[in-house]
């Protein structure tokens, strides 16, 4: 009997041992005890005991990859998951070949026991909140091919040991806080091919001997604290294709050395060295064979000086630039001519370089930048495919003859200070697609043409600051197309008088009219309310006389109104816009009470002058005399020679502080003329508007209600909660469409408003906390830097600011209650930093002020404006429409720039439109904006943010389904997809389409028209003469059934990545 029961023990004590979990399964459940946040639940709800197969691998876990009864595999990129993890946990699972968890929220460290991985080949733990630093025996994985721990918090130096990584491919430290030299041992990984080390704070000197490493292709050292030269050699004899060491403060050891790049490699296309401290010339005399393969050279924002070589034989370069340095001597002509060069953006700009250009005829060139040089002479031939011209700050003389020869290309001129004289010609190109022509601050006289009202897409016309003369063209008012008008200091005369027929005939599209400092007299037309879509009117320092028109109160989009140094009579206008922020009626003869909506603005938008004119809480007449009356009656003739003596002496001491207060006044708006920045290409060319002087009835008053009251909710452009002050002047920057535009799809948004300059260094009392040190500033600095108001999303007002050193910064200043305590604020804008990716805009910090609405994001400014206000076929619309190559491309940028979101850094965008996505430059290079705001909100906020997006058209279903809704990754793809038909419909998601089945929004109208077998209806007419070619058809056609596809149920709908690598395989 006890035999049999021993052997019954032995039996289930054997039985139990083989129902134990492998070590394997033991260790993954460990790793889940430390998921705090698992949104998707596919950990919690999939690793769990039930479904474990005691004999072998949990196959049926998510993310697992077995290989028969090991783990080969764990994968669990882009979840979203909140996790403290133990990565030693890991080292248990002995034939583990690939650790992947990118684009979550997972902190822990590098275990003390990474060597025990031996067996891996591929780690990627990038884009998380890992810290610490990188274990020594990180060489011990002998096996690892791809190691990825970019976008974390890493710090400390990189260990010698990192040479040991044998099989290393792909190293990416990019973007953590590693510091310290580079260890010489790197140069040991000979299958290494690619190398980023970028954005960390490395210093000392590059490493030599990169080059033995035959290789790599990919070396990226940008934006560290590196010192020294270049490696000459790596550059000469390695087999690199992309070479990145921007942003350093490298020298050249030699004032010659720069003759190296005759000499680099044949396989080199991409050399970035800009933004260093290299000096010297770039070649010694003319003996310039080649610049290798290279396709693009940016040496920009250097020290190098000497002229320029020949370029002769540069036969594969594409772009060079070489801004801002201090070369000299002529433009190299080769570069300018049609030849064999294939150059199609030269950016010369902000150097020293003078002569005379004869002629531009290259076939390739497409943006020129000259500006702010000493080129002098007359103005060349442009016969070439050139649209972009920028000869602004140099000293062009002569006459504008010349551009009757000009191509019709072009669509950017910029001729502004310079020294140019005599008319405007009767007769130019017809210039079909010029949209923005500056002339400004120079020495034009005489009438204005007709031939200006001729150009057909005409947006922005500055005149300013010439000598012209005789009467306004009004054709110019009534302009279906011109949205700004600059005419301010000239000599122009006469009255502005409409015809009836040119009112309500031609639907005028002007937003800006600026036609101060001239001798224009009559009175103001009643039919000069027509202009409903006036935003900015100044007439200030004319002859107007008579009394104000009644139907001024019809101006209804109306911000700033200067009225002032005229000769009006009678009382003020009733009703006139509550929307004014900037108002000045000084310096004229008005009477009566000052109605009771202008009563926010501050007695020196009405006085001195206007003597009659009462501000009921201002005493009489207090603001119109520089001295007072004595009521004292004296009662001896000494105590009144006295007293008049003292008069007189008071009242010469007050003339003279008068003279000295207007010529200060006019030395500060000389000065306030000039542009501060020299670099087209940033978009960097704003005007800094002074005062005007007692002759122009002086500066422009902004309500002190619209500066400190805050108005929760308000629907004006500008509200009271942006707190900025006193506005200066309007000009037109190179980016300047000031206009309403379609750039909003959820607000009337209007770019480059005004000048709001913040004066007062106590506006921003708070602090500002930088995600990287790309720039530094204090809330002084910001608060005084002039703004221009760019519109208004439900998160609040933006800005575009420009810093002293010529940095332009978006500026958001939040709404009141949207944004969570400091503290969470504080974690989730962490999250932002070193978020770098050429089709995302970079968010640089965020201020938090002392009271409940000072909540400040700065981001980088991208110019010319938002993909809405290039798409939609409204009043507004910049440029001609866009082609089907640039459309796709822009869904491709988009597409790419969500993938690095949703992929590299484990967020959805959350709101994805038309009006967040930014178009970067002349090829229109497409960036998303506005991401991930919903992390930095409260729960009320995110509502609101998300329910403003269904009004648009791009919420997804399940978000309207949900109690608490929340964007995520597929809500992001179906916000794309909208998108995507916006592009191809060239509809805005939020109209309502009419149609034989009545209204529907589009996505349902795209939907009815694919089923009939009518998609082809769908297509925008503007592209009906590409649809003809086969290959754009059928490129429609795809992306129509990509955008199909993303519109579809949550479960059935692609992620971003597919959707991306469909796209560009069109």
């Amino acid at each position: 009997m006890a035999v049999v029961l021993v052997m019954t023990l032995c039996f289930f004590a054997v039985t139990a041992s083989a129902q134990l979990p492998s070590q394997d399964i033991l260790a993954l459940l460990e790793f889940k005890k430390g998921v705090k946040h698992d949104p998707t639940g596919y950990i919690l709800d999939s690793w769990n005991e039930e479904s474990i197969d005691f004999n072998g691998c949990p196959s049926s876990w998510n993310g697992i990859v077995c290989n028969g009864a090991n783990v080969a595999g764990v994968v669990l990129d882009n979840l979203d998951i909140t996790a403290d993890a133990d990565l030693g946990v890991f080292t248990n699972l002995t034939m583990l070949l690939k650790l992947s968890m990118a684009n979550n929220s997972i902190s822990g460290v590098l275990p003390s026991n990474v060597a025990e991985f031996r067996s891996l080949k591929y780690l990627d733990i990038s884009n998380n909140l890992f810290s610490g630093g990188i274990a020594d025996d990180i060489g011990m994985l002998k096996s690892l091919q791809n190691l990825s721990l970019a976008g974390n918090n890493f710090s400390g130096p990189l260990p010698h040991s990192i040479g040991d990584l044998t099989s290393i491919q792909s190293l990416d430290l990019s973007r953590n806080s590693l510091s310290g030299p580079l260890p010489s041992t790197l140069t040991n990984l000979r299958s290494l091919v690619l190398l980023d080390l970028s954005f960390n704070s490395f210093t000392r000197r590059i490493l030599t001997g990169f080059e033995q490493i035959q290789t790599l292709e990919v070396l990226d050292l940008s934006w560290n604290h590196m010192e020294g030269g270049i490696d000459w050699t790596f550059l000469i004899e390695s087999n690199a294709v992309h070479v990145d060491l921007s942003g350093n403060s490298l020298i050249s050891l030699s004032p010659k050395e720069l003759k190296f790049l005759a000499d680099i490699s044949e396989t080199l296309k991409y050399l970035n060295l800009s933004n260093n401290q290299l000096s010297g010339s770039l070649i010694e005399g003319s003996g310039l064979p080649t610049f290798g393969s290279l396709k693009v050279l940016d040496l920009s924002d250097n020290q190098l000086s000497g002229e320029l070589p020949g370029f002769e034989y540069v036969y594969d370069l594409e772009v060079l630039r070489l801004g801002n340095n201090g070369f000299s001597g002529f433009v190299p002509n080769g570069l300018l001519k049609e030849d064999t060069l294939v150059i199609s953006e030269l950016d010369l700009s902000a150097n020293n370089l003078s002569g005379h250009i004869g002629m531009i005829t290259s076939t390739t060139l497409q943006i020129l930048n000259l500006s702010s040089n000493a080129i002098s002479g007359e103005l060349p031939l442009l016969t070439g495919s050139c649209t972009v011209l920028d000869l602004s700050k140099n000293q062009f003389t002569g006459n504008l003859t010349v551009i009757a020869k000009w191509g019709n290309d072009v669509e950017f001129i910029d001729l502004s200070h310079n020294q140019l004289t005599g008319p405007f010609p009767e007769i130019t190109s017809q210039f079909l697609r010029l949209n923005h022509l500056n002339l400004s601050h120079n020495l034009l006289v005489d009438s204005l043409p007709s031939s200006l009202s001729q150009y057909p897409k005409l947006a922005v016309l500055d005149l300013s600051f010439n000598q012209f003369s005789g009467p306004i063209l009004t054709d110019l008012l009534t302009s279906p197309t011109l949205q700004e008008l600059h005419l301010q200091d000239n000599l122009l005369e006469g009255s502005l008088l409409l015809s009836r027929s040119q009112a309500s005939e031609r639907r005028s599209n002007l937003q800006v009219l600026d036609l101060s400092g001239n001798h224009f007299n009559g009175t103001l037309p009643d039919n000069f309310s027509n202009l409903t879509g006036l935003q900015v009117l100044d007439i200030a320092g004319n002859n107007f006389s008579g009394p104000l028109p009644r139907a001024l109160a019809q101006l209804i989009s109306v911000i700033f109104l200067d009225l002032s140094a005229n000769h009006f009579t009678g009382p003020l206008p009733e009703n006139l816009p509550n929307t004014l922020v900037g108002f000045n009626v000084s310096f004229n003869d008005l009477s009566g009470i000052v109605p009771v909506n202008l009563r926010k603005f501050p007695d020196s938008a009405f006085h001195p002058g206007n003597s009659r004119l009462l501000l009921p809480g201002v005493p009489p007449g207090s603001g119109n005399s520089l001295t007072g009356k004595s009521n004292q009656k004296p009662t001896r003739t000494i105590l009144k020679a006295v007293i008049i003596a003292t008069c007189v002496a008071a009242v010469v001491i007050l003339i003279l502080l008068v003279i000295m207060v207007y010529y200060r006044r006019i030395s500060q708006k000389s000065q306030s003329d000039e542009i501060s920045s020299k670099d087209f290409q940033r978009g960097s060319l704003p005007y800094v508007g002074g005062n005007k002087g007692l002759e122009t009835g002086g500066p422009l008053a902004v309500a002190a209600d619209d500066l400190i009251t805050p108005k929760k909710g308000s629907s004006e452009i500008i509200s009271s909660d942006e707190k900025l002050a006193t506005v200066g002047g309007f000009s037109p920057s190179k980016t300047s469409h000031f206009s309403w535009s379609p750039d909003s799809g959820d607000s009337y948004t209007a770019e480059n408003l005004g000048r709001l300059d913040v004066h007062s260094p106590d506006r921003l009392a708070g602090d500002l906390y930088f995600l990287d040190d790309t720039i530094t500033l204090s809330p002084e600095e910001l608060s005084k830097a002039p703004a221009e108001v760019l519109g208004r999303s439900s998160h609040g007002t933006s800005y575009k600011a420009t810093l002293d050193s010529g940095v332009l910064l978006t500026v958001k200043w939040l709404r009141e209650g949207v944004a969570k305590p400091k503290k969470e604020f504080a974690k989730e804008a962490k999250k932002f930093a070193n978020i770098r990716h050429p089709n995302v805009v970079g968010l640089r910090g965020y201020y938090w002020g002392p009271t409940q609405h000072e909540k400040l994001i700065l981001s980088d400014y991208i110019s010319p404006g938002s993909l809405a206000s290039f798409l939609y076929d409204r009043p507004g619309r910049k440029g001609p429409p866009l082609t089907w190559p640039q459309r796709l491309k822009i869904a491709v940028d988009v597409a790419r720039g969500l993938n690095y979101l949703h992929f590299d850094r484990a967020v959805p965008h959350g709101n994805l439109k038309a009006t967040n996505i930014l178009l970067d430059g002349l090829d229109l290079n497409a960036r998303v904006a506005d991401y991930c705001l919903h992390r930095l909100m409260t729960q009320a906020g995110t509502i609101e943010q998300i329910l403003d997006s269904g009004v648009l058209g791009y919420r997804a279903p399940e978000l309207a389904a949900s109690k608490k809704p929340s964007p995520s990754f597929k809500t992001d793809v179906y916000a794309f997809g909208v998108m995507l038909l916006e592009l191809l419909t060239g509809r805005c998601a939020g109209d309502v389409v009419p149609g034989e089945e009545g209204g529907v929004d589009l996505t349902d109208w795209v939907r009815l028209r694919v089923a009939e077998g009518r998609g082809s209806d769908c297509l925008d007419s503007a592209m009906a003469p590409e649809t003809a070619t086969p290959a754009a058809s059928k490129g429609m056609k795809d992306v129509l059934g990509i955008a199909l596809r993303c519109i579809r149920p949550v479960s059935e709908r692609p992620g971003i990545k597919t959707v991306y690598e469909d796209l560009s395989s069109i």
